[in-house]
């Protein structure tokens, strides 16, 4: 009988793509994971801050607005995945410094200056997002970028995109 068993880096993505089911942002539905030497630290979704409403169910801003995705960030009810798994290491005073992002999307650049700024050095992601300062800064930054690639077979692999480390 074959091993299905995922690699972790495969695992912790799958992870991250369960969290994101929690979503309540109506555009795109994003997970996040903070991950150090293979132990979850944080999880985080997007959606709005703890005890006010969801865009779910008021409607969506930037729909109403017709912002296009990668654009006036700061124009949403919702925070980012990567900035709800942020916070709650910093609320649950666990420290990420050295530790891994697994996101089911590449970060935008407000996330990826947070990202920079809490000593995260490697980013997995499984899609792409509109946003070329992202890129930029990524590249200036020395964070390792990987891809997730997802296969038809049941194992995913994963390749190094960018990055310097």
């Amino acid at each position: 009988m074959k091993n299905h068993r995922p690699d972790w880096d495969s695992y912790f993505m799958e992870i991250a793509r369960i969290v994101s089911k929690r979503s309540t942002c109506t555009r795109r539905n994003v997970g996040a994971l903070i991950v150090k030497n293979k132990r979850i630290l944080a999880t985080g979704y997007n959606g709005a801050p703890t005890g006010l409403r969801h865009c779910m169910d008021l409607g969506c801003m930037r729909e109403q607005l017709k912002i296009a995705s990668g654009e006036r960030h700061e124009l949403c009810r919702g925070l980012h995945a990567e900035q709800n798994a942020i916070i709650q290491a910093a609320y649950h005073g666990v420290s990420i410094n050295d530790a891994q992002l697994y996101s089911t999307h590449l970060p935008c650049s407000i996330c990826i200056k947070m990202v920079i700024n809490a000593g995260i050095g490697t980013v997995y992601y499984l899609d792409g997002y509109p946003d070329e300062l992202s890129m930029q800064l990524i590249r200036e930054s020395g964070i390792v970028l990987k891809k997730v690639v997802v296969k038809e077979n049941p194992g995913r692999r994963v390749k190094a995109v960018k990055g310097k480390k």
